[in-house]
């Protein structure tokens, strides 16, 4: 975790350098985050918000379609409902491949409260099982990801689904200079064997 938040600090060092030249002719960096800030706030304008995760040991979320999203780190970069929680004890551990079903719906595109058509290997059954090795973010098989994919994880066992707000820095790793948040719908899962 600290190698992917070294990663992390010297791409937003590199975004922040960027930035202060300009992303293209006509957008600064400092105004694409206005806008996916903009975003993501009209979509959380819509739902009920918890700005704390429980404390205790067990994570007690509240669950199901009208659960509340939390927010996960400090910055409002990753907001969290659990929409089921998996099996108590069924935790990931560290390097451990963990397989994941999405669907991500651009936020930029959310307005009167319908969300945009979606993409992902939820939806799209000609996609690929998307993977992870839980806590590792030294492998391009994990950091492509991001570090929000995996962030649930920290407080929910395997086989829970959530719905996820996921910021652009902490979103996949290609996308990170386009700065436009998503909406993940996930449910996590061991391989069988």
């Amino acid at each position: 975790m600290k190698l992917f938040k070294t990663y992390l600090a010297a791409a937003a060092a590199l975004l922040t350098m960027l930035g202060t030249t300009g992303c293209s002719d006509s957008t600064s960096y400092a105004s694409l985050l206005e806008t996916e800030t903009k975003a993501v706030n009209a979509f959380l304008a819509d739902q009920r918000v918890d700005n704390t995760i429980p404390t205790d040991t067990n994570f007690v979320f509240e669950t199901g379609e009208n659960a509340p999203y939390y927010r996960l780190d400090e910055d409002g970069n990753l907001y969290m409902q659990v929409v089921k929680y998996g099996t108590r004890g069924n935790w990931a551990q560290d390097d451990e491949i963990v397989f994941f079903r999405y669907t991500r719906y651009n936020l930029e595109s959310y307005e009167d409260g319908e969300l945009p058509t979606g993409d992902g290997n939820e939806v799209d059954m000609s996609y690929m099982n998307a993977w992870f090795r839980f806590n590792n973010y030294t492998l391009q098989s994990s950091y492509q990801w991001g570090y929000g994919i995996q962030s649930p994880l920290l407080y929910l066992p395997l086989d829970s689904e959530v719905k996820l707000v996921v910021k652009s820095q902490y979103g996949f790793y290609s996308e990170t200079s386009y700065v436009v948040p998503f909406l993940y719908t996930l449910r996590y899962y061991r391989q069988k064997t």
